[in-house]
């Protein structure tokens, strides 16, 4: 028991501040103490050089929105303030109409799930200053029609457009059902996995509306209950298709508004598959849809004839492992239109014909296309995000629709997207570096020239003085077996380099995401701060399967989830327990959601490596998590069984050796706490001691209230006692 007292004795000496610093409590974290002055919910305008942000005060609850000017960065006005006018209880989010004359504000809104909400929604006319409620009911998703004269929504799984004029809504939909029937809104697994919900859109003269209809009649449903609702607990029951179950049935539909008529569109032959996005083109009566199969390795993009209902592929695209869903989708006014793909290896833009026929390949080279920001039809520039200058930062560019005169925008180094004029003269940058907070500057687009200084947070930056915080260090990590890794390091800043330290591991691994890259710190990065002031290393690194350094890079994990991700990770592990100043029996790791399975999984497989493991929300089983993302990477259980079962941490229990922290919520509606139970149970059956927290009708992001400030409390006592 021996190391036991030299780990405690190390710590308290590494907790003895060489000078007076101050240190970073997590209450401090969790009040939001260190939290970054923002342009909330900025918005370009289209049709005059002018942009808008919501400038909200918490602490009264009002909100207003107010308007600016691009050259000038000068506030013009304010275009409405909820303290005029009592029916608001603030601003929560707001769409203008196309001409820009009326504006659709949210109130009172009540989340569904991770992006649905259901809001009163009122109809404000700028020029009159008059405000008229939409519906007495809470709605969904609401949008204005191309002329201006009409608003679709959502309400109870059906659509309905309301005339502004006549204030009279008609319903267009009859047969939306609870846990049935969705006419315009997606169902869970669309709306966590494609991640969009208004599942209908106007064309381009107003006169029809396509949806996609889902029929989630055979989706096996799933509940969970609902403790503080009353004396006993309410079950909360919805459709969720997990892998290899039944999805919704999906089809496509156009309805006429002024003949009143729906006609379904019959997409072609296909079984089995999903409509992930659909949008009309330049031309008011065509309509693109993106279908793509169950293993969602081939994609059709189609062209539908509005008037006649015709259907034509004009883009197919194949990948042996699988394909992400964009919106970079974007058509030019000769219908002609702009595409990102990964075919050759990395996310590039393409410029197509109407017909579908390639025109050129824009951008070449071995870096990823990150953003798609816009096409200039007088310059003829397209203007994109990319991460030419190394995969953990972010720059802006513009480069010909040819393929010719590629500018870089963004001098600094770090974190930079654009936000630009609608007649693209200027853009905003947001810029943030893991040393610099963010500023918001505005820069010409032609070269990128700083224009003028919108906003920044060097107050923070001064705050921030007298804590004397330790820095992000960026390094790659080579494995024994030769992976090359991005990966950062958060030393004490009174780092010894003839100490022995214990190494704290974060990160999160699933698919195609990027937990190193260079941009200003978040919550978390405070907390791993607030470790290393006391004495711990942390460290992050990126494995296998991560995003931004290529295809192969990223698809390397595909129908093995838990394999590649983990061995980096251990073997990384293995990389930092032989630095000097490292003490190789006390290496621990943590994760949430992705990174919850990736821990647990370390823990058990390198239970020689690390020596405790915390992990929040995970995926033990990847045969309870949803369909479409986890056939996306696995293909179903029943086609890949051992992918499923030699990658799931509760089918190793028997391995686990160090100190386990399991954590969940009760109301997680994305991943169900049943993984955390069955896996509870598989640890008990294998007499196995651990530690768990089940947190009370919280979801996926487990907060609301001193939530975060307790569980955050919990693992850090147990970091402490444990390693």
């Amino acid at each position: 028991m021996k190391y036991i007292k030299t780990s405690i004795i190390l710590f308290l000496l590494a907790a003895i501040p060489v000078t007076a610093q101050q240190k970073i409590t997590l209450q401090e974290i969790w009040s939001g103490a260190f939290r970054t002055e923002a342009m909330d919910d900025l918005q370009a305008m289209k049709n005059t050089n002018q942009y808008t942000v919501l400038n909200a005060n918490y602490k009264t609850g009002n909100a207003q929105i107010d308007l600016y000017d691009f050259a000038t960065l000068t506030k013009t006005g304010t275009l409405i303030d909820s303290k005029d006018h009592k029916e608001l209880k603030g601003i929560d989010s707001y769409t203008f109409s196309p001409d820009e004359k009326k504006i659709l504000i949210a109130t009172n809104s009540d989340q569904i799930f991770r992006h649905s909400f259901v809001a009163d929604f009122y109809i404000y006319d700028i020029a009159s200053k008059t405000l008229s409620k939409l519906s007495d009911k809470k709605v969904q998703e609401p949008t204005f029609s191309a002329d201006n004269s009409k608003v679709a929504y959502g309400f109870g799984n059906n659509l309905y457009i309301y005339d502004i004029a006549s204030k009279v809504s008609k319903q267009i939909t009859t047969d939306g059902k609870k846990n049935a029937v969705i006419n315009g809104i997606t169902d869970w697994v669309y709306e966590e996995e494609f991640s969009f919900v208004r599942a209908y859109d106007w064309n381009a003269t107003g006169d029809k509306i396509a949806f996609i209809r889902f029929d989630e009649t055979a989706v096996p449903e799933f509940t969970m209950e609902v403790y503080d609702e009353g004396l006993y607990p309410v079950p909360h029951t919805f459709k969720y298709p997990k892998a290899g179950e039944k999805n919704s049935t999906v089809s496509l539909h156009i309805y006429d508004v002024k003949a009143n008529t729906t006609k379904e569109i019959k997409l072609g032959n296909y079984s089995d598959y999903y409509i992930p996005r659909i949008k009309w083109t330049s031309d008011a009566q065509t309509l693109s849809a993106q279908v793509i199969n169950r293993h969602q390795n081939n994609l059709d993009l189609i062209f539908v004839d509005a008037n006649t209902g015709s259907a034509k592929v004009v883009l197919n695209e194949k990948d042996k492992a699988y394909i992400d869903i964009t919106d970079n989708l974007t058509f030019l006014k000769d219908n002609s239109f702009i595409w990102t793909s990964e075919k050759d290896g990395f996310n590039h833009i393409y410029h197509y014909a109407k017909t579908g026929k390639l025109i050129s390949q824009i951008t070449k080279g071995p870096w990823e296309v990150t953003a798609y920001y816009g096409f200039d039809e007088k310059t003829g520039n397209i203007f994109y995000q990319s991460v030419e200058n190394g995969s953990i930062n972010r720059d802006v560019y513009l480069i010909s629709l040819n393929g010719k005169n590629k500018t870089r925008l963004t001098p600094q180094t770090g974190t930079n997207a654009a936000t630009f004029s609608p007649n693209f003269q200027y853009f905003i940058n947001t810029f943030s570096s893991a040393t610099q907070p963010t500023t918001y500057t505005l820069n010409n687009a032609k070269d990128g020239k700083l224009v003028k200084e919108i906003k920044n947070n060097n107050a923070l930056k001064t705050k921030l003085e007298k804590y004397s915080l330790p820095v992000k260090e960026f390094m790659e990590i080579t494995t024994d077996k030769g992976n090359k890794l991005n990966a950062w390091m958060i030393k004490p800043k009174d780092f010894d380099p003839n100490k022995k330290y214990p190494v704290f591991m974060y990160q999160y691994s699933g698919p195609g995401s990027q937990q190193v890259n260079n941009e200003w710190n978040v919550s978390d990065d405070y907390w791993f701060m607030m470790l290393a002031q006391q004495g711990y290393i942390v460290a992050c690194v990126d494995g296998r399967g991560t995003g931004y350094k290529g295809a192969e890079f990223k698809k390397v994990t595909y129908k093995q989830l838990g394999k590649y991700e983990v061995e980096d990770q251990i073997d990384a592990a293995k990389v930092i327990g032989k630095y000097n100043y490292v003490d190789a029996s006390r290496i621990g790791i943590f994760g949430w959601s992705y990174g919850g399975f990736m821990s647990s999984n370390c823990i058990l497989k390198g239970n020689d490596v690390f020596k405790m493991a915390i992990a929040v929300a995970p995926v033990t089983n990847w045969r309870f998590y949803d369909s479409v993302y986890t056939e996306r990477y696995m293909q179903t259980p029943q086609e890949n069984a051992s992918g499923y079962d030699d990658n799931s941490p509760i089918n190793h229990v028997s391995k686990l050796k160090g100190s386990y922290l399991l954590i969940h919520g009760s109301a997680d509606d994305n991943v169900h706490v049943q993984n955390t139970m069955l896996m509870v149970e598989a640890l008990v059956q294998a007499n196995k001691q651990f530690d768990w927290a089940i947190y009370p009708d919280k979801n996926h992001g487990i907060y609301g209230g001193a939530t975060r400030l307790q569980l955050y409390t919990k693992m850090t006592n147990f970091i402490k006692e444990k390693l």
